[in-house]
């Protein structure tokens, strides 16, 4: 049976964020709130878990899982080929609402779907899922809804379409943005828009005037 947390109260959110890190060591699915929308997310380093996390939202290995970390310094672990513009977005927008793509560590021992060399990975604004992410390392997180599904704001939609296929569920309320993320790929020379978001085109062309629009 799932179990759920109101991270208002100081002593649910403590038990909230210390059974979540157990369900993740364990391989299991949890619903965290972030600064965009809420996310189903699994240990990163473990297949089958985020095997599980592409099963609950109906999700197929074409439409891999991005990824969350606490700190901007992780990403030394994680990705290779970072440009200056990359860590020029990082300093300007992280913590917060813009997932960059860039070329991962080929020697990282992942399975995050057809990924292409690739990962998607943001660092959010939000003291619930930084707590979390500090404390078990970088996960794979999705919004926390079935593919095709209504966005998750708060805990009680992600709950709608998830239902018991998620462990624990740690609600911290309606979501500030209640909108995804902007997407942006680093991994060419010049910075590309995949998917306008929570940062807007302006203020990323604000830190990288030659940002291009995907097609």
């Amino acid at each position: 049976m799932s179990r759920r947390y109101d991270c208002a109260d100081a002593g649910e959110r403590a038990t909230g964020l210390r059974e979540a890190a157990s369900a993740i060591r364990r391989g299991e699915q949890v619903v965290i709130p972030t600064d965009t929308l809420y996310g189903i997310g699994a240990d990163a380093f473990n297949a089958e878990a985020v095997a599980g996390l592409l099963a609950a939202k109906g999700r197929g290995r074409n439409m891999p899982s991005p990824v969350l970390v606490g700190s901007p310094t992780t990403l030394h672990g994680l990705v290779t080929d970072f440009s200056e513009q990359a860590w020029e977005l990082v300093d300007a927008f992280w913590p917060g609402g813009l997932t960059l793509v860039a070329k991962h560590q080929p020697s990282l021992r992942w399975d995050l779907g057809e990924t292409r060399g690739t990962v998607a990975v943001r660092m959010p604004l939000h003291p619930v899922a930084l707590e979390l992410l500090n404390t078990t390392g970088p996960l794979a997180v999705s919004s926390a809804n079935k593919t095709g599904g209504p966005s998750p704001a708060t805990c009680d939609d992600a709950f709608e379409q998830l239902g018991e296929a998620v462990s624990i569920y740690l609600d911290g309320g309606v979501a500030n943005f209640s909108q995804a993320s902007s997407i942006v790929d680093v991994t060419g020379k010049v910075p590309v828009l995949l998917r306008a978001g929570a940062v807007s085109v302006e203020q990323l062309r604000e830190v990288v005037p030659d940002l291009e629009a995907g097609s």
